[in-house]
């Protein structure tokens, strides 16, 4: 017996234009705003991670860039709704990121902090370009401190991280900048790609658009397309895709993660939309990408997408993760809206229905961060409840065209 709804074809209305979708999205997003803020501001600096009730885990002093960065962002996108509270959590991660992240020797951000000090004082690529897409947040939000981190990070990123030649981030460095590895990531570069758009909405800067584009071209339309539409993770200092690397299981794990595939589909349509329509393969490498990371990466019997896939097309970790379901919800929503066609009507529905059953917990709010292939939820590579940013934009993406960033449309006037 099935436990995931299989429906060929999605009849009646779509779910993004009927009202009491809407607004069980916004109430949604509401809800995921306070389960987070304010109980994970730590009152030392950053933000606490967060147990399944809701509750601090004061057993985890370590306070990772990345988390900081995507508060700071969910934070101006909750300030922008209208909900109170949620502009003392941008002050609070904009400090954080100056006086604790900033590493005011070197230049760059600190990856983890801890009590007393940087645990961990290697600069990420991965890090810094939330640390872009927070400034870039807080800016459209108005935030004083705004112009001043974006420039930091912007000198940043060209000065120590961006390969000219290649089109893309080099990936990480210690806290001198000497060099940890030649690694090179495609994770690091997609969430660059989402920053980098985000940075040219706030400031009209063309630069990084040419860079987001830059990105795009090397990682989806050298590197996926030829690879049948599935996203190569794991690259050498040349840019050739190594099959056989296997890292940190939560960031670089090993094989193919379908999930990404979903993300950049969203990121290519919005990307292609900023640049006025002008790069012709993006549409078509969205779709295929989406497409083809539904029918490998999804569960037909149970349903959700299993979580890595070995190069085979095999699964490879098949613990069902929220984000990429997450990720699959926005998608789906950004081709609806594109494209028009029913097969991805088709695949939102039946994405939300999974994850209202099984990744949404009805007892204490936020979301399972990952189920077992009994859809059980266990802790193998995260505690408590996740951080709210891939949650948060699966409730607020499908409300808005499909031509710009969360801050950018409800900063739109008449939204």
């Amino acid at each position: 017996m099935t436990t995931t709804s299989l429906w060929s074809n999605a009849t009646g209305p779509r779910f993004i234009d009927r009202p009491a979708h809407r607004q069980w999205l916004l109430d949604q997003a509401g809800g995921l705003v306070d389960f987070f803020l304010p109980v994970s501001i730590d009152p030392e600096g950053g933000f606490h991670d967060l147990d399944r009730m809701g509750e601090p885990r004061l057993d985890s002093p370590n306070r990772e860039l990345h988390i900081t960065t995507r508060m700071v962002h969910c934070a101006a996108i909750a300030h922008l709704q209208g909900l109170p509270g949620a502009d003392a959590a941008i002050d609070h991660g904009m400090r954080f990121l100056w006086s604790g992240h900033r590493d005011e020797t070197h230049g760059g951000y600190f990856w983890t902090m801890g009590d007393g000090g940087p645990s961990n004082d290697s600069k990420q690529a991965y890090g810094h370009a939330f640390v872009l897409l927070a400034a870039s947040s807080a800016k459209v939000v108005g935030h004083p401190d705004a112009d001043r981190l974006l420039g930091d990070i912007t000198q940043v990123l060209h000065d120590r991280f961006w390969d000219a030649k290649a089109g893309a981030t080099t990936e990480e460095y210690k806290a001198d900048w000497s060099a940890i590895s030649d690694y090179r990531g495609q994770n690091s570069n997609m969430h660059l790609t989402e920053a980098l758009m985000a940075a040219f909405e706030a400031t009209q800067d063309s630069s990084y658009l040419q860079m987001a584009n830059s990105i795009a071209e090397l990682i989806i339309n050298r590197h996926a397309r030829a690879e049948g539409w599935r996203v190569a993770e794991h690259f050498h200092a040349d840019w050739t895709v190594d099959r056989d690397y296997s890292g940190d299981p939560m960031l670089r794990p090993r094989g193919v993660t379908p999930g990404h595939a979903l993300e950049w589909a969203r990121l290519l349509i919005q990307l292609w939309e900023l640049g006025g329509r002008a790069h012709d393969w993006m549409p078509e490498a969205a779709q295929s990408m989406f497409l083809t990371a539904c029918e490998t990466g999804w569960d037909a019997e149970k349903g959700g997408f299993y979580y890595t896939l070995g190069w085979d097309g095999r699964p490879d970790v098949p613990d069902r993760y929220w984000w990429p379901c997450c990720e699959g919800i926005a998608a789906a929503s950004a081709l609806l809206r594109s494209t028009g066609k029913p097969v991805f009507e088709t695949w939102y529905r039946r994405i939300w229905s999974f994850s209202a059953r099984h990744l949404m917990d009805p007892d204490f709010g936020g979301w399972f961060p990952e189920l077992d292939t009994d859809l059980q939820p266990v802790e193998r590579v995260f505690t408590g409840k996740p951080d709210i940013y891939h949650a948060l934009q699966a409730c607020l993406i499908p409300l808005y065209p499909a031509d710009g960033s969360i801050t950018l449309q409800i900063s739109r006037p008449g939204q």
